[in-house]
């Protein structure tokens, strides 16, 4: 079997909060949770598990998903109508912006546990 990319636990301040966030902004899919896990499906059978850690403090970390032109649309529409700060690149340089790099668009922005997010319409490779 090739390697494939399963799931991924995500800390959160509120992982049902956290999870609502992700599903309202991709158009991602509710999944069964369990025990402390509150999860939401990506396409490919890819498995997002939030999670409250039990540390008081949450280290960022950035997650880019690859999304197609239409659903960039809808969710871009979205993060601007909800008031999410977002910016063109990572270093928050070109803030209220999307770049068109690598043949596609791109925004970065935070979900509500402050991790960074990176949503772009064409893979960089």
């Amino acid at each position: 079997m090739p390697v494939t990319f399963n799931h991924t636990i995500i800390a959160a301040k509120d992982s049902d909060e956290s999870a609502r966030f992700f599903r309202d902004i991709f158009e991602a899919a509710e999944a069964p949770s369990w025990g402390v896990f509150t999860n939401v499906q990506l396409d490919e059978g890819v498995l997002l598990q939030f999670a409250v850690p039990p540390v008081d403090e949450i280290q960022m970390q950035h997650y880019a998903f690859l999304v197609d032109d239409e659903l960039f649309d809808r969710a871009y529409a979205r993060i601007r109508d909800r008031g999410i700060e977002h910016a063109a690149d990572p270093f928050w340089k070109r803030p209220g912006e999307i770049n068109n790099e690598h043949g596609g668009r791109g925004v970065y922005f935070m979900d509500p546990a402050g991790h960074a997010l990176e949503m772009i319409t064409r893979p960089y490779l």
